[in-house]
């Protein structure tokens, strides 16, 4: 069973920065592909960044240009730059790997996510 670790998240005013970090356990990272998510409070998860094996990367229109998506193979790690923060960027954060039929499908079991917060 994998095991997804979200971290790096916490508070931060309009226009600063983070970056978070998802490691997982079994190496699955050099075969297939991983995404970032969010879910803000009272709202459905949605989709934010996508990374190839390959290096190919994928955003949402909301965070185009702001966030920066990248793994690190024999850190087994996904990062998610996140320069640029909005309020409404405001959400727990989490990564998986989405299915090849579809983006919002994960094949992992979620991880506990962590929070970004952004005041304005």
């Amino acid at each position: 069973q994998v095991q997804l670790v979200e971290s790096g998240g916490g508070l931060v005013q309009a226009g600063g920065s983070l970056m978070l970090s998802c490691t997982a356990s079994g190496g699955i990272f050099s075969a297939i592909r991983m995404a970032w998510y969010r879910q803000a409070p009272g709202k459905q998860r949605e989709f934010v960044a996508v990374i190839s094996v390959a290096g190919t990367t994928h955003y949402a229109e909301s965070v185009k240009d702001r966030f920066t998506v990248s793994g690190d193979v024999t850190k087994n790690t996904v990062y998610l730059q996140m320069n640029g923060l909005k309020p409404e960027d405001t959400a727990v954060y989490f990564c998986n790997a989405p299915s090849p039929l579809s983006t919002m499908r994960p094949l992992f079991a979620w991880g506990q996510g962590t929070q970004v917060t952004v005041s304005s």
